[in-house]
């Protein structure tokens, strides 16, 4: 079934307007569903809508935004619809940033952007090709899906689609301090030991990221443990249970972890003398 656009509008940059339409660039991510159920007739439950007064009819069930505590003004949607932003149809660039600007803990999720018609297509290969070989981002902000979001507008590196990619960025009080995390302890000294042999750990195990080679396997688990229980067959062995991580020096581990990969180990070392 063919993406339906998530918006559509026009992006403008200074006096620049291209009409374009933005799609998600992802599937849903796919989630064992369960439903409650009665245990001992195996009927679904449902749920049902009740304030103090009893069960309420679906049609009298609104919005209600709470202004003070268990206070609510009744918002129609209608009234919603009628929030006419900017943004609702025009995703004004703001800025220009370069790539590496933008924090990872800042991305949310990814779109495509392509043009609404071929008389557009002109310009967003201009904005493309200018936005690649620049590594730039336009900053700005869109309004969709119920909110306005802060937006990053950039070109897949190397890629010949005439699209651009559109990222979901969170707002900076979106973001939490790592300060804030409670048991955090300042950073000890590292000697140039310590961190040569965790380069070469790294180097010596890196490699071609794979996207294809890694997959869910929650789902499958559960499939066969339904399955199992559908047929009236032993259920599946549980994984084993991993030890416990023990408090150990790092040194230690390290060299042994080198010592498990010789060969990668060695090739990695002599990459770093070569440099």
């Amino acid at each position: 079934m063919p993406a339906r656009p998530t918006w559509s509008g026009s992006i403008q940059i200074s006096l620049v307007s291209i009409a374009v339409r933005i799609f998600p660039a992802t599937n849903p991510p796919r989630q064992v569903e369960f439903h409650m159920i009665d245990r001992r007739t195996h009927q679904r439950v449902h749920h049902q809508n009740i304030d103090d007064s009893g069960e309420v009819d679906k049609a009298d069930v609104v919005k209600g935004f709470e202004y003070a505590r268990n206070k609510y003004i009744e918002i129609d949607p209608g009234e919603l619809k009628s929030l006419r932003l900017p943004t609702a149809d025009t995703l004004q660039i703001h800025q220009f940033a370069k790539r590496e600007e933008i924090q990872p803990t800042l991305y949310d999720r990814p779109y495509f952007v392509a043009p609404k018609d071929k008389a557009q297509a002109k310009a967003l290969a201009i904005m493309r090709r200018a936005l690649d070989e620049t590594g730039s981002y336009g900053i700005g902000e869109v309004a969709f899906s119920g909110r306005e979001h802060l937006v990053a507008i950039g070109a897949p590196p190397g890629s010949r689609q005439n699209t651009l990619e559109l990222y979901v960025l969170r707002y900076a009080d979106e973001l939490r301090d790592a300060k804030s995390i409670p048991g955090g302890v300042p950073e000890p000294s590292v000697t140039s030991q310590e961190l040569s042999l965790a380069k070469q750990l790294i180097e010596g195990s890196t490699s071609k990221f794979d996207l294809a080679s890694y997959k869910d396997d929650y789902e499958a688990a559960v499939v066969k443990l339904v399955n199992a229980k559908r047929k009236g067959k032993p259920l599946p062995e549980p994984e084993p249970q991993r030890p416990r991580a023990q408090v150990i020096d790092i040194m230690d581990a390290l060299k042994k972890s080198l010592a498990a990969h010789p060969a990668k180990a060695k090739k990695s070392a002599s990459r770093r003398k070569a440099s």
